[in-house]
């Protein structure tokens, strides 16, 4: 009887989804602003990446890095790549222990878009940061982050510390 009462509970939990510990939001039109706002007066890191894109996972690995030496830092992550794309991501961002980041994907067809509003000047390179100061003005940087560069602005905007 307990053998059986065993075998059901675990049938049913392997019928139960997993909890994703992070949710991945559609990025879409509107989006950014809707990021800016709910960091009104704050300092925060915008990262966009993209799955195929190899020196991303070493821009991940550096906010990793980063995330866990200022555990207040505020790391919002952007993947370029599509909705269908969202388990990959989670995994990716998982595996570079990033789940503490407020995570996006892409969700609209017309990428343009999304990228002028994110930025009338980027077109497309990646990988993309932007460092936003409390004020919210940012500075955009494509390619590999230098490490001192982050640091200064960690230390100029001391709310993170």
């Amino acid at each position: 009887m307990l053998r059986r009462i065993f075998l059901m509970l675990a049938l049913l939990l392997a019928l139960v989804p997993p909890v994703t510990a992070q949710e991945i939001r559609p990025f879409v039109s509107g989006s950014i602003k809707e990021i800016a706002a709910a960091r009104q007066g704050k300092p925060f890191i915008l990262g966009l990446w993209s799955l195929t894109c190899p020196h991303c996972r070493e821009e991940l690995a550096a906010l990793s890095g980063l995330q866990k030496k200022y555990p207040g830092l505020d790391v919002v992550l952007v993947s370029t790549d599509s909705p269908e794309e969202s388990a990959e991501v989670v995994a990716t961002l998982r595996q570079f222990s990033l789940d503490r980041a407020q995570a996006w994907v892409f969700s609209d067809p017309f990428v343009e878009r999304l990228r002028f509003e994110i930025d009338p000047k980027w077109h497309g390179e990646l990988p993309r940061t932007y460092l936003y100061e409390a004020p919210h003005q940012a500075r955009a940087f494509s390619g590999k982050l230098d490490p001192q560069q982050i640091e200064c602005w960690i230390r100029a905007n001391s709310a993170v510390n």
